[in-house]
């Protein structure tokens, strides 16, 4: 801007406009509204033309021509004759300028007799013409013309039987012509400026002629009255009667002028609350209805509830019919489409509904995006906008036609009635609308609810009914007054669930280190707010909207605003009365301040907000000056009845010398209070650098806010898309490097103990946002639009292209296998690898019956590819097509921009560093196919085995039972439901036949779907009078990283040391075989692995992973303590092995002869024996046959979950039987190291450590 700021006027109105037909040019079709020419030429667009403009320009909101003329009609001139309705139609719009700033529009429409002859005779030629092409094209239709005619176009048939009716006879028919009267102001007071056009409509339309001429009326308006100052009121003249306006202080909800009742009508409270969620989480929203006012009621209601956060993407209410294109915007949008009463929500073509919300605004009817995560609290909010909305009599599940007036009704097409009561969205009567609320399951809740919580909505009424009695001094009419009530309630309600939900929003933001400049230059690496903690003090199912609601641009800005003004003065003042709310709440609310509980707090500030409101109304703080008769020339404003004349102007162009008022009425502190409020209210003025900063820093490819409305060359609109795809692109690199620092974060503070991944609810979150993401890329551009998700139907167009052509080179549907994947030389054996198959990956998704919508298989797709790290590479391969890439992408879109292509393919090649398991995690009760292989050793005859092997495999989600393994098969695959990321492998057999002896080097197990493969290494017997005697194992497994790794390994290792359990195997033989560790590096490992489970405790329970691996892999609990129980065993003779069961054993049956001698120790002492028997003995005892180490473990495991390790310890280094199995210089013999090592053992008592089922099978202790 003019940086006009400082001389702009704080005049009511910039700019008084009429629009319309300028006979000078004549009929000029209007091509880019995209009417057909199958249309009759009534039906069809005509341009329409600024016709004057007054004054000329202002310079603080200069005039945009095609704007204004685009959006006063944004559907051109409409003809019609006598016989069809002509009532004038009020509409306001919103011209956002570059800068983001708004200017408001309000237009009145009516329709005047067209005089101009020529005009009328165009008009006749041009039916000629059609109705020579019609008889050309269509043979005449017979019969059954009348049942048509009464009903307007109900169907296509009928449209073309009617073309003959609605046709114009120059002889017979009289010609209207749509024309416009259009206020641009500052602020939206939208009831004020509607009253001003309609009575200067009346004026012209009326008998009896105006008072004064039109021009004074005008001239006033536009000169004399003056804008209310905040927090103030003002009366101004209109042609028949007083207009009031006032305008919230700073201390308020920002100015909002329109109904909201209005939309609670046409939606219902439900829909409205749904479309607020879709809103707050920036999704693309397009309102469809054929009344321009609704959609703008409908988009600004929406954006004033959302205080104190803003729409920061491109909002353009009314999208005027040569904008069309501009749907395939790939980025979050808030646009009003215009149906032509043509209602059928089939025929619109919209580029991508992927995270589309649709809302038929006439239908009462919204189409969501999938997955959409609850509002907080939703049911008790509905509950409690409900009773306000009962309060005034308006009921909640909405009503389709109490905002259409009975006059309005005529409008309403029968088919639509019929059509409606078969949605169900009309009732027959009153009575039947609560019918139909009973049948509403919402609504049943509630009700249900208001039991519960015990609110009657008579005492609502009655609060109602106080206040109407008083308002016989407000100087507004009762309705309006009403309508002041209802807004500010709502609203209120609204900003409470606000101010509840982040009450303590300000411990977690982020203050920059740096000085401003340097934060600006940064902003988009710099994270503002500690979202994780935030997200950790939230109730539980608050989390799925919270933590995509903090990943919005709008929450992003509102941070940066509140890091840019630490002092109040330069406060923004949204933020301003923001603050001072929530300031209020923490100290109303006595509970810390950090504590969240999901308790409903009911707004409390509705009866303050009404009385300001009240107060302004019943005292008017300003009157503007009357009307009064202008220096006209002697004959001059006069009129002719029914036409709007036009005016003077000379008189109209130029203000008044002095601006009187401006002295008279506004000392400078209002003035100045006035620019400061400038913002909030979305004024024109941007100047203040702080403004500019964050919108320069935030916007990632949303500088668009409107589309420019003027002129759409074809270069103006490939401008457009080239914004849009280095957007998308800078996006993309914001998200991939959002999602690998929190991967990575989280990694590197663990610093690498167990698999880690970020909160399950977070992950999503980001998931879901890459997700969208993608369907927006694959959406830009699109030249037919098929199915709802853009990248779906790509990925079938390319499925397709494959079965037809199956062989063309590398590429083949056999699938890819890598190179460094390929088998290795060496003898080990290993799986065959998984091929590599985007093809093979699609069949995968589309296999599982549970995902029905096209957006769903996509998400799966991209979350399996993701799981896999193939995401990029699939792309790629996808895109390798380019013949099917052109075949369905224009010029212009990000897919054929080949740089950013490669660069966007480049960025989402980082996930591959890190592990996901988004697939696996997600699709919890799907059917997967898992491959075992078991490997036995070569060395010692495993080919002989004569008995029956079976195996059993356990993951987080659950495990398969028995599986027995046909005798001879080492390989073998079958399919259960996904058992989530695998933790053990019991493996086992019956002991038949005459060598059951078997070696088991490991298993492998493979998720044949996501590619993932664990290894369990085992290195034991399985054989009774072998190692231990076992004649099962549990065996503990990890992650392979990549199939190379696993392979090197193979080859160059010997199996010993990869198994955990080898360091347990025999104490005897070979005393080298294992290594001997002194007791510094015992207690190293004991308190190593006691630290993990401590911190595998201490982290949010989505993010923990294998507890089994903690306690039973090769550095956890059990082996460390076998550590302490081995160091200083004595050797036995040569070829007998000792197990340090054995050594429990003995203990055990000492204590229990002690127990029948009865000489009792002391009572603590007793106890700890006894439960030590308890549970060797059900140890020894258990059906399965786990040998000696196993039973070990299985004591270990359990001495854990019940905090008994540390008493059996202290237990075990007095036993005399110790003294006898250990050498003197063994670490259970120390009594320093063995206090040191009760109390480490201690620290686990804290803990609920639950096992897993596999660990315990047999005992029930």
């Amino acid at each position: 801007m003019s940086g006009g700021g400082s001389s702009a006027p704080g005049r009511f109105a910039d700019y008084f406009v009429i629009c319309g037909l300028d006979t000078e040019t004549g009929l000029e079709p209007d091509e880019l509204s995209g009417e057909n020419f199958e249309q009759t030429p009534l039906r069809r667009t005509f341009k329409s033309k600024v016709l004057a403009r007054y004054p000329e320009n202002v310079e603080w909101n200069p005039f945009d021509q095609d704007a204004v003329g685009m959006l006063c009609m944004p559907k051109g001139l409409a003809f019609k004759t006598q016989s069809d309705s002509r009532d004038p139609q009020f509409h306001s719009f919103i011209i956002t300028r570059e800068d983001g700033s708004r200017t408001f529009g309000f237009s009145l429409t009516f329709y005047e007799e067209v005089t101009s002859k020529q005009i009328c005779s165009a008009m006749q030629t041009l039916y000629h013409m059609h109705n020579a092409e019609y008889d050309i094209l269509h043979i005449p239709p017979t019969n059954d013309k009348d049942s048509c005619s009464s009903i307007e176009d109900c169907n296509v048939t009928s449209v073309s039987k009617l073309q003959r009716f609605n046709s114009y006879d120059i002889s017979r028919d009289t010609l209207y012509v749509s024309k416009c009267i259009c206020l641009i102001t500052p602020m939206s007071f939208m009831k004020a400026c509607k009253k001003v056009l309609e009575q200067l409509h009346q004026a012209v339309t009326s008998l009896q002629p105006p008072p004064l001429p039109l021009e004074s009326y005008i001239y006033n308006i536009l000169y004399e009255v003056p804008l209310p100052p905040a927090g103030r009121s003002l009366k101004f003249s209109g042609v028949y009667g007083p207009i009031i306006c006032q305008r919230p202080s700073t201390s308020e909800l920002p100015l909002f002028d329109f109904p909201v009742k209005e939309v609670f009508e046409l939606l219902g409270v439900e829909n409205v609350v749904q479309l607020f969620t879709c809103a707050l989480l920036e999704f693309q929203i397009l309102l469809y209805s054929q009344h321009y006012q609704r959609l703008m009621t409908v988009a600004e209601t929406i954006t004033a509830l959302m205080f104190p956060f803003q729409w920061q993407h491109v909002y353009v209410p009314i999208l005027p019919a040569s904008l069309l294109h501009f749907l395939d915007a790939p980025v979050p949008y808030l646009m009003g489409l215009h149906s032509n009463g043509l209602d059928d929500r089939s025929k619109l073509e919209l580029p991508q509904e992927a995270n589309l919300c649709f809302v038929d605004v006439d239908n009462h009817f919204i189409e969501l995006p999938e997955d959409l995560p609850q509002f907080p609290n939703k049911l008790e909010f509905i509950q409690e906008i409900s009773e306000i909305l009962m309060a005034f009599g308006i009921p909640p599940e909405g009503n389709l036609h109490c905002s259409e007036s009975a006059s309005k009704m005529k409008n309403l097409r029968a088919c639509d009635i019929v059509s409606d009561k078969r949605n169900g969205n009309i009732a027959g009567s009153p009575l039947n609308s609560y019918e139909l609320l009973k049948e509403n399951e919402t609504i049943a809740r509630l009700q249900a609810l208001v039991k519960r919580t015990g609110v009657s909505l008579e005492k609502l009424e009655v609060r109602e009914e106080t206040s109407s009695n008083k308002d016989l001094k407000v100087q507004c009419d009762e309705e309006e007054f009403r309508i002041y009530q209802l807004n500010i309630q709502i609203r209120e309600a609204f900003a409470n669930r606000f101010t509840q939900m982040f009450a303590d929003y300000e411990v977690f933001v982020i203050q920059p280190s740096q000085d401003k400049e340097s934060w600006f230059t940064n902003r988009e690496q710099m994270q503002n707010f500690d979202k994780a903690s935030f997200l950790s003090d939230q109730p539980e199912p608050y989390l799925p909207f919270l933590s995509r609601f903090l990943e919005t641009q709008m929450f992003a800005s509102f941070i940066d605003n509140k890091i840019m003004c630490h002092d109040e003065d330069d406060k923004d003042p949204i933020l301003r009365v923001f603050d001072s709310r929530v300031d209020k709440i923490r100290l109303l609310n006595v509970r810390t301040p950090t504590l969240r509980t999901s308790m409903y707090q009911k707004c409390t500030t509705i009866d303050e907000a009404e009385k300001a409101i009240e107060l302004r109304l019943v005292k008017i703080d300003h009157t503007a000056i009357h009307p009064h008769l202008l220096d006209m020339k002697i004959g001059q404003g006069k009129y002719e009845l029914g036409f709007f004349p036009k005016l003077q102007s000379d008189v109209l162009s130029i203000g008044p010398a002095s601006n009187k008022w401006t002295k008279r009425n506004a000392p400078a502190q209002w003035r100045r209070k006035d620019r400061q409020k400038q913002h909030t209210e979305h004024l024109r003025l941007d100047n203040d650098q702080r403004e500019k900063y964050i919108q320069e820093a935030r916007n990632l490819g949303s500088t668009i806010r409107q589309p420019k409305l003027s002129n759409l060359s074809p270069s103006v609109i490939a401008q457009t898309n080239w914004k849009f795809v280095e957007g998308l692109l800078k996006e993309c690199r914001n998200k991939t490097k959002r999602m690998l620092v929190e991967k990575m974060g989280r990694e590197a503070v663990e610093l690498g103990h167990g698999e880690v991944n970020i909160t399950g609810v977070e992950e999503n979150t980001l998931i879901a946002s890459l997700c969208d993401l993608l369907e927006r890329i694959w959406s830009h551009g699109l030249q037919v639009k098929q199915g709802k998700s853009a990248l779906w139907s790509h990925l079938l167009h390319y499925q397709e292209n494959r079965q037809r052509k199956p062989t063309s080179g590398s590429f083949s549907t056999s699938g890819v296998l890598l190179d460094s994947e390929r088998r290795k030389s060496d003898a080990s054996p290993a799986m065959s690898p998984l091929r590599i198959s985007l093809i093979q990956d699609m069949r995968h998704i589309q296999n599982i019956g549970e995902i029905k919508t096209d957006v769903g298989k996509a998400r799966a797709w991209v979350r399996l590819s993701m799981e896999k790290k193939l995401l990029s590479r699939h792309l790629k391969q996808l895109l390798s097509d380019l013949e099917l890439t052109k075949k369905l992408y224009k010029r212009y879109a990000f897919l054929r921009c080949d740089d950013e292509k490669e660069q966007f393919l480049y960025h989402l090649l980082s996930f591959n560093a890190v592990d996901y398991f988004c697939f696996t995690n997600v699709f919890t009760t799907i059917l997967i196919p898992y491959h075992i292989l078991i490997v036995p050793s070569k060395k010692l005859g495993g080919s002989m085995f004569t008995a029956n092997p079976w195996i059993c495999i356990s993951g987080e989600l659950g495990e398969t039972g028995v599986l027995q393994i046909p005798r001879n098969i080492l390989e073998m695959t079958f399919e259960c439901q996904n058992l989530g990321k695998l933790t053990t492998v019991q493996i086992g057999h019956d002991n038949s036949g005459l060598y059951a002896k078997w070696l088991v080097e490991y298993v492998m197990v493979r998720n044949e779907i996501t590619g993932h493969t664990y290894k369990f290494p085992c290195g034991r017997w399985l054989g009774k009078g072998m190692d231990d005697g076992s004649l099962e194992r549990i065996l503990v497994g990890e992650l392979l990283t990549s199939h190379t790794e696993a392979d090197e390994r193979q080859c160059r290792t010997p199996p010993l040391q990869q198994s955990p359990s080898m360091i347990r195997r025999f104490v005897t033989i070979s005393p080298n075989n294992k290594p001997k560790l002194n007791t510094g590096q015992i207690q190293e490992a004991i308190g190593e692995a006691v630290n993990g489970i401590v911190k595998h405790f201490h982290k949010p329970e989505k993010e923990r992973g294998s507890l089994t691996l903690l306690l039973c892999g090769e550095s956890g609990l059990v082996s460390a303590l076998e550590q302490v129980f081995q160091h200083g065993f004595k050797s036995p003779r040569l070829f007998k092995n000792v197990f340090i069961w054995d050594f429990l054993e003995k203990a055990q049956t000492y204590y229990e002869t002690l127990d029948q001698n009865e000489i009792v120790p002391e009572e603590n002492w007793q106890t700890r024996a006894r439960s030590f028997c308890r549970f060797v003995t059900a140890i020894n005892n258990t059906p399965r046959n786990i040998g000696k180490d196993g039973k070990f473990q299985m004591l270990v495991c359990l001495g854990a979950r019940d905090h008994l390790l540390h008493h059996w310890i202290a237990l075990l280094a007095d036993c005399p039987i110790t003294a006898q199995m250990y050498e003197d210089i063994a670490l259970i013999k120390d009594h320093t190291l063995v206090n040191s090592l009760i109390r480490v053992l201690q620290t686990l008592q804290e803990f609920n450590i639950t096992l897993e089922a596999s660990l315990v099978k047999g005992i029930d202790i």
